[in-house]
């Protein structure tokens, strides 16, 4: 049967393009994936295992109407970080995730983008639920997940049975 590839959004906020990932994206996501701030999401990294993720990004698109989007700043155009919606056999549930490139934490990017991205869902994908997987020591996420009005469901299921789960308010 052949795979319907669904229009990949261009959302935009006050301060953030949120766009389609690109090769030339790559780079930037793998440097984060190698680094030590990536060890809450189960790495560091070799290129080979980042490019694989990288690539699971896009993948989701085609497979289940949703994927990941990179988030540009308004002003400049520079990429400072991806926020997605995983799916697949790793992840229980439809994952909302961020992550934030280099000095780029602390300005509410990642907030801002998962809003956006979460509000698109509810608009797009229907009513069904998200959750953010989150790494306990990862205090600036745990604050994004709380900034989202996502709460912690202890009963949810994991891929990680360390990981925090923050279930999301169903946007409509």
């Amino acid at each position: 049967m052949p795979v319907t590839v669904p229009m990949i959004p261009t959302l935009a906020t006050k301060r953030l393009i949120l766009r389609s990932p690109a090769e030339g994206d790559f780079p930037a996501y793998a440097a984060l994936m190698a680094s030590t701030r990536s060890e809450g999401m189960g790495g560091p990294y070799d290129m080979r295992a980042a490019w694989g993720m990288f690539c699971h990004d896009i993948a989701c698109w085609p497979l289940f109407g949703h994927g990941a989007l990179m988030m540009d700043l308004r002003a400049t155009g520079q990429c400072v970080g991806q926020v997605g919606i995983n799916h697949g056999p790793l992840y229980p549930e439809k994952e909302l995730g961020w992550m934030l490139y280099g000095d780029f934490e602390g300005h509410g990017y990642a907030t801002e983008a998962a809003a956006a991205l979460r509000a698109w869902a509810g608009r797009t994908l229907g009513p069904g639920g998200l959750v953010s997987y989150v790494d306990p020591r990862n205090s600036a996420s745990i604050r994004v997940a709380e900034r989202l009005g996502a709460v912690p469901d202890p009963q949810a299921p994991r891929q990680d049975p360390d990981d925090l789960v923050f279930r999301h308010p169903v946007v409509a």
